[in-house]
């Protein structure tokens, strides 16, 4: 079991303390973990409200910032993580990085480019059943087309959980599928070849 490089991108509502406190959970399983905060000190308690700040700044600045933000470390091959929205830019840093190790989705997925290679990258996402925003079909399309970038995927669900149900400052909590989540996502990370 080698120690990761973590690079862990917050959900639209910012970066909370649910996102501290998992940082914290896995260094204390011996990794390396950094929080860039995309949205430069803002937080939100709606996910209309981070949503529109998202919108606000627009994509192509988010994912300047989250690139910028990983730049200095990419180096020694980064395990990209997110919740929610920062999955999605978690998946978009890690296609377009040769050298990832791996990728941890919570709550979140992105469009994956016609011409995006994942030549064996490790991927686990982990998402509520049903979940409003990535629903079956788009998970479906998502799965193929992952495989198709040729990712070795891996998909769990927690039916009956809310949307970010792993923040404990939401009212989507569960704590026995954020539990089971942590379970798992630690070991695929102490499974990624150092």
């Amino acid at each position: 079991m080698g120690s990761m490089n973590i690079m862990l991108f917050h959900s639209a509502f910012g970066l909370r303390p649910a996102v501290h406190r998992a940082a914290d959970r896995l260094r204390a399983a011996g990794h390396e973990v950094w929080t860039p905060d995309l949205f430069e000190g803002r937080t939100f308690d709606t996910v209309e409200e981070g949503m529109a700040h998202r919108e606000e700044t627009g994509k192509d600045e988010l994912l300047r910032r989250a690139v910028l933000a990983a730049a200095p470390y990419s180096e020694r091959g980064l395990v990209y993580a997110g919740f929610s929205f920062g999955a999605s830019v978690a998946q978009t840093l890690a296609l377009g990085d040769e050298k990832a190790k791996g990728l941890l989705l919570l709550h979140g997925t992105s469009d994956i480019a016609e011409n995006a290679a994942a030549d064996g990258l490790p991927v686990q996402l982990h998402v509520a059943e049903p979940d409003p925003f990535e629903t079956d079909d788009w998970l479906t399309a998502w799965y193929l087309g992952m495989g198709r970038a040729g990712a070795d995927v891996e998909v769990y669900r927690y039916a009956g959980a809310g949307h970010l149900y792993t923040d404990p400052g939401l009212p989507d909590y569960d704590e026995e599928a954020a539990e089971a989540t942590w379970r798992v996502a630690l070991g695929f990370l102490d499974s990624l070849e150092d």
